[in-house]
């Protein structure tokens, strides 16, 4: 992680905004701050968000972690972006990086932006507490899909249901579906593609499985995360194939 000026910067105007010493936080308190908004968060996904270098707690003497606001503002960014962006940890630690330069990074996705210091206010009130459980008639307001295709969405399988509401998850399968139907391709014409997900999580889960089978504390964000860019690189290599189907469209 680079530790250079930016990371320097940040900590001054981090730590400029209040009077007298700066805040320190034990783990515990950490999470007392973000479980609200994040709860599956746990004390072994910070100390493994430390071991791939995006936070870096002081130490005490005695080996304690000691946490600074901006530790906690990068864990907010981290978390937020894996969540409602599904990152992978690599592309974040680049956002990180170009940050801790005092950059803004590029590609950022759509509707977050960064002022030059660790987490701008907006962002972290753009990307904080977004989890949500919509209801069905939210799901279709928001996807734009009538009561028909809602119900044959879901009748085909594309989108579940969990005590009644619909995850963000959800939401973007209705958005696409609702978006393919203006071409004619109803939810009877994506079963395909429910199929294809269904046998690339199958590969995934077999490539991560000796990470998940392993005993220790972060096994299981390991697995998450190495799954994540398996994934990301399955969907490039489907994209690619589709493409070339197209380009040869073109030169038929």
């Amino acid at each position: 992680m680079n530790t250079g000026t930016g990371r320097r910067l940040v900590d001054v105007q981090s730590t400029s905004r209040r009077s007298g010493a700066a805040t320190v936080l034990n783990i515990g308190e950490v999470l007392a701050q973000l479980t609200s908004d994040f709860p599956s968060v746990t004390a072994s996904k910070i100390r493994f968000y430390e071991e791939k270098g995006l936070i870096t707690p002081q130490r005490t003497a005695a080996g304690y972690r000691q946490f600074r606001e901006s530790d906690v503002e990068r864990l907010r960014f981290v978390l937020a972006l894996q969540r409602d962006h599904y990152l992978p940890l690599k592309v974040i630690r680049e956002y990180l990086d170009a940050i801790d330069q005092g950059l803004t990074p590029e590609n950022l996705p759509p509707g977050v932006s960064i002022a030059p210091r660790m987490v701008s206010e907006d962002v972290l009130r753009e990307l904080k507490g977004r989890t949500r459980r919509l209801t069905p008639e939210q799901l279709r307001t928001e996807s734009g899909s009538g009561v028909e295709l809602f119900e044959t969405m879901i009748s085909y399988g594309l989108i579940a249901s969990h005590e009644g509401t619909f995850d963000d998850h959800a939401l973007k399968v209705a958005q696409a579906c609702t978006a393919l139907a203006v071409h004619g391709l109803e939810p009877r014409h994506l079963r395909p593609f429910q199929a294809a997900a269904d046998r690339e999580f199958g590969l995934v889960e077999r490539a991560v499985g000796p990470v998940s089978a392993r005993k220790d504390s972060t096994a299981a964000m390991r697995a998450a995360e190495s799954a994540r860019e398996i994934a990301e690189l399955c969907l490039s290599l489907h994209s690619a194939l589709v493409q070339t189907r197209i380009a040869e469209m073109e030169t038929s």
